[in-house]
């Protein structure tokens, strides 16, 4: 009498596990998988970096040159360079110094810049005084903003493929706006620009009819089960063309969708 054993020669593909990279994060040793940018190993191991142009939704940037950070490794002898942490790759070895004298000297100019160019912004405020910072030393803006040229908002627009704004001009005159500051013929009213955006500085209006953003005005699609205004006509056209479905996929809502 046999015993029955697993099928000869049949075995299904070995497990594969992610390449993982030891660093040293301000004294602490950590482990992150390979391909894992600085600033995540920081989250990761609890360290706080202030950012305000990274999302993870979104490929890094380095536009705001607040998340700054020193590496170093032995062998450097006590020569540190300075990174733009979402950019630069987690590697073995290196050590990683995120409070710096130098890192927060960086900061505290970029914030004061920054205040100087928003000084209404309360996010801003918040953060230049968490460095130190109550007043600008610089002459701030006659004509306070809450745009901080982060270009989180026109990068969520490329990402989704409308590419409606973008950022105009040069210099101090350098804002984010659609072409020729005229309602923008592609936007599709999403609000992803308006809510992504960290100060929260891109103005709309939205009702069960009607939805109006950079001064383009959408019909809404209401769900034919709730009633519930979820999406504008050009979302659902924009969407169906990407995806290969029907505009009318787009008629129901999500939440009733998911109780389908």
């Amino acid at each position: 009498m046999t015993g029955r054993g697993p099928r000869s020669g049949v075995r299904g593909p070995a497990p594969t596990h992610p390449k993982t990279i030891g660093m040293t994060l301000d004294g602490k040793a950590v482990r992150v998988p390979e391909g894992t940018s600085v600033l995540d190993a920081a989250r990761q191991a609890g360290v706080h970096v202030p950012t305000l142009c990274h999302h993870e939704a979104l490929e890094a940037w380095g536009g705001c040159r607040l998340c700054v950070v020193d590496v170093t490794r032995q062998g450097w002898d006590g020569w540190c360079k300075l990174v733009v942490s979402c950019m630069y790759a987690a590697e073995d070895g290196l050590v990683v110094l995120t409070d710096t004298d130098r890192v927060k000297l960086t900061r505290k100019v970029v914030l004061d810049l920054l205040l100087a160019r928003c000084p209404e912004t309360p996010l801003i405020q918040e953060l230049a005084h968490q460095h130190g910072i109550d007043r600008t030393s610089y002459q701030s803006n006659p004509e306070p903003t809450d745009c901080i040229l982060c270009g989180l908002c026109t990068r969520v627009c490329d990402h989704i493929g409308v590419s409606a704004i973008s950022t105009v001009d040069r210099g101090i005159g350098k804002q984010v706006a659609p072409p020729f500051h005229q309602a923008p013929p592609d936007c599709i009213g999403c609000l992803a620009c308006a809510e992504i955006c960290p100060t929260s500085c891109i103005p709309y209006e939205t009702s069960d009819t009607r939805r109006v953003i950079w001064e383009k005005s959408f019909e809404m699609v209401r769900c034919p089960q709730c009633g519930r205004a979820h999406i504008t006509q050009e979302q659902a056209r924009h969407y169906a063309g990407r995806g290969g479905v029907p505009a009318s996929y787009f008629d129901t809502c999500d939440a009733c969708k998911r109780r389908q």
